[in-house]
């Protein structure tokens, strides 16, 4: 199954509840479920972004769901990537012309 890796800033909104986001993250958690994506890891982190989200789902329009009703709540912004591990990279650079 693809796996995604979700980068997350919380908003000014989203930062003024900052208390609130381990509800709002339960919340998120049963929102993946229903559009069909798999939340595997929720890190908080330093740096460029606050949260990274490790998911899995069958293609990236149930990402882009997630993304676009996360987003839509006003509390985060998200910036999603597709991430290969390392057999599939190799075998992807194998494969090259």
């Amino acid at each position: 199954m693809p796996t995604f890796i979700i980068a997350i800033n919380w908003t000014d909104q989203g930062i003024r509840t900052v208390k609130d986001s381990p509800k709002r993250r339960d919340a998120a958690k049963e929102l993946a479920k229903k559009v069909g994506v798999d939340l595997k890891q929720v890190y908080l982190t330093t740096g460029e972004h606050d949260l990274l989200v490790i998911a899995e789902a069958p293609q990236m329009d149930n990402v882009t769901k997630l993304a676009l009703a996360l987003g839509s709540m006003g509390n985060v912004r998200t910036s999603t990537s597709v991430a290969w591990t390392e057999p599939e990279w190799t075998k992807l650079i194998s494969e090259l012309p």
